[in-house]
């Protein structure tokens, strides 16, 4: 199939977790014989922090503005079996009237956000990155969340049949890396600053660190403001690239999920970290949320906590106990939760339409 997408990146991981995903899948369906071309608009945060310069699995199209791309995305469009709009696409009003307007080849829309997305609509009325009729007009939904989400998409925003892809890791790149003595921690975080997700982690993670100043924790990632109140015991990296995330869990004793509360309240909501650190055998530390269970075992894949103390009982278990729940949480991703599974559950989804 030829494809073309238009998204928020594939360019720059920092302060978003698209790209990463974009990548595992991309590289999969490229490798089961796919052309894709990805268009994305060049920003300055992200041109500043770009971590994939030279991209072999597809044709990249960093462009400055519709206007100057329009006529190529237009051919790519025409040219395409699959045309695909993404949540939080600068572009995707003007994309998707592009898209919508061509007879045939298929139409699908991919929210990645799809909390996110279903509250604006219910606040506002509108969300910026979709078409003044909602969905309707799209042949597919897929939505990186499942649950409650699949109906809403279809009652609110008129889906015709939304189906999840979610998450997923690529092992070649995700992997198990001997950790440096002197950069071990007990409990890390890899993850973007959110508004929303905040007490969250001050409850699992700063609270627990001030408890035990004796052991070593870690966070990596963008946006976080300079008001945060750093506990002595607590190592901060500002942004990790993709390139350094098997090192970063692989130094992890134990690595903490935290779900932000508008997908926790929706469930079936795994983060792409959560496939990531299981895939370099990091036990992890999750909050719970309906359907955690679908993807990991909890007890046997995957450890669940929700307070300060539960994470503080966790820095406690026998290490050889959290080795076990590491290697059995790789083993799940390695069977079920790889890009290659999604890229063969994308292209089930679409020939099945």
């Amino acid at each position: 199939m030829r494809l073309v997408v238009f998204g928020l990146t594939i360019s720059s991981s920092w302060g978003n977790g698209h790209a990463t995903l974009w990548r595992g899948l991309l590289r999969a369906l490229a490798h089961r014989g796919h052309h894709v071309s990805f268009f994305e608009r060049d920003v300055p945060y992200y041109a500043k922090n770009r971590d994939l310069i030279d991209w072999i699995d597809g044709e990249l199209v960093l462009y400055s503005g519709w206007s100057g791309v329009e006529e190529r995305a237009r051919a790519a469009v025409g040219a395409a079996d699959v045309s695909i709009i993404a949540s939080f696409c600068p572009d995707a009003q003007v994309a998707s009237r592009l898209v919508l307007a061509k007879r045939d080849g298929l139409k699908i829309f991919y929210d990645l956000d799809t909390p996110i997305t279903l509250d604006q609509y219910s606040k506002r009325g509108s969300v910026a990155y979709l078409p003044s009729g909602g969905l309707k007009d799209f042949d597919l939904v897929l939505s990186y969340t499942g649950g409650l989400a699949l109906a809403e998409l279809v009652r609110a925003l008129g889906a015709r049949k939304a189906v999840t892809l979610y998450g997923h890791a690529d092992p070649d790149f995700h992997r198990r890396i001997n950790p440096e003595a002197n950069r071990q921690a007990s409990l890390s975080y890899l993850g973007t600053y959110a508004r929303d997700r905040q007490p969250m982690l001050e409850e699992m993670f700063f609270q627990p660190a001030r408890q035990v100043p004796q052991q070593r924790f870690m966070v990596a990632g963008a946006l976080y403001p300079e008001t945060i109140d750093w506990p002595q015991n607590v190592d901060f990296v500002r942004h990790l690239p993709p390139s350094e995330h098997s090192t970063f869990f692989s130094s992890s004793a134990l690595t903490l999920n935290v779900t932000r509360p508008s997908m926790a309240a929706m469930g079936f909501c795994p983060s792409g970290r959560l496939f990531e650190a299981a895939s370099c055998q990091t036990p992890i530390l999750s909050d719970r949320w309906m359907g955690i269970d679908e993807f990991f075992k909890p007890g046997k894949e995957i450890l669940l906590a929700q307070t300060t103390q539960e994470v503080v009982d966790s820095l406690s278990i026998d290490p050889a106990l959290l080795a076990e729940i590491g290697l059995a949480a790789r083993r799940r991703v390695l069977s079920q939760h790889t890009s290659d599974h999604r890229a063969q559950e994308f292209e089930n989804i679409v020939n099945n339409l």
